[in-house]
């Protein structure tokens, strides 16, 4: 069971993900600034981290002025960069596509961690052939799922007239400017990502303490948020919270997106890696088409689930090369440590 905790707990923040991009449209669609969401959403993360990293680890790793300072840097990378760029983009763009190039990540965060050699790549060898090919593979799944239709799957069929009436019209109401502009915003957000989950890792190393860490970021990114914010909105009212779906999705987004997936990610980072974590990022946007399926009666297509197979299967072909590496580090570092053994046992027979 403790192998399968990492898998798990990668489908479990897929699972978050997918409702943190229903409630995020549903707040967004009803009037609420993005800017300020974000802001609202590291508030609540750090409201809710803050007495677990008190109580649980207030005995962890010291901080020093340096530290604190790269940890400012990384959460300004990681969380404040990427999500606001990732709503910019947003304005530029369709939600479907900003969904769908999420799902660059792997790819990127794979070259970011082969540049960086915290991430092993030998062409000569069949795992690293099986990881190369997996991420283009998985990456050209979850395009296909997003902007391949075909014929529609008639036991999931609703409304398909109004459904292409409204892609076509959103379609139409962004310029070919607007869209390149959208287009590079959003790789530019998702660079933003892959490089924190790859620099998360060595600040693991150097800080433990994963509740702390991650709270000391959502603490920066509020910040630095706010910041942003109030210099892209100047009116007052928008910051006004109440009783409603705002409320709701912030606190959703705050506690359990930010606060929890966070948490979960670090820890698997620290467990797998980086590429293992970003490898599972295609599955939120098939489990939220799956929820928009039956939420708001959207259309799912065959040229949709054609993309699922490549999705599915570039990821296991990933996983098979990691795994197939990792056995053979594992069985490299027991023939290393066995001499010494032997060595050991001989010196205490000659002593006695």
């Amino acid at each position: 069971m403790e192998n399968y905790k990492p898998y798990i707990a990668m489908l479990f923040v897929q699972f978050i993900y997918a409702g943190m991009a229903l409630f995020s449209k549903a707040a967004i669609a009803k009037g609420m600034n993005p800017f300020v969401f974000v802001v609202y959403r590291q508030a609540f993360a750090t409201v809710a981290l803050a007495p677990f990293a008190f109580f649980l680890e207030s005995k962890q790793t010291s901080l020093s002025y340096t530290l604190l300072c790269k940890i400012f840097l990384l959460s300004f990378c990681g969380l404040t960069l990427s999500l606001n760029l990732y709503y910019i983009a947003i304005n530029y763009t369709t939600a479907t596509f900003a969904a769908a190039t999420t799902n660059t990540i792997p790819v990127l965060t794979f070259i970011i961690a082969v540049c960086l050699r915290m991430e092993s790549l030998s062409l000569r060898q069949l795992p690293g052939i099986a990881k190369v090919l997996g991420s283009v593979i998985s990456l050209s799944g979850a395009l296909v799922f997003a902007f391949v239709k075909g014929p529609a799957i008639k036991l999931m069929n609703c409304h398909p007239a109004t459904q292409k009436q409204t892609a076509d019209s959103l379609m139409k109401s962004y310029s070919v400017s607007e869209w390149i502009k959208g287009s590079l915003i959003m790789l530019s957000a998702n660079t933003a990502w892959s490089l924190w989950l790859v620099l998360q890792g060595r600040m693991i190393k150097q800080y433990p303490a994963k509740i702390r860490l991650t709270a000391f970021q959502c603490f920066f990114s509020c910040i630095q948020s706010t910041v942003w914010a109030i210099a892209v909105e100047r009116n007052p009212s928008a910051w006004k919270l109440g009783w409603d779906v705002h409320l709701l999705s912030v606190a959703y987004c705050g506690v359990i997106v930010t606060g929890i997936t966070y948490w979960l990610q670090v820890w698997t980072i620290e467990k797998k890696g980086p590429v293992f974590t970003s490898i599972f990022t295609p599955f939120a946007l098939v489990i939220t088409a799956i929820f928009s399926v039956f939420l708001w009666r959207e259309t799912l297509y065959w040229g949709s689930f054609g993309g699922v197979v490549l999705l599915v299967g570039g990821l296991y072909s990933v996983l098979w090369g990691k795994n197939r590496e990792e056995r053979k580090r594992v069985t490299n570092e027991q023939n290393q440590d066995s001499p010494k053994e032997e060595q050991v046992v001989l010196e205490c027979i000659t002593h006695h």
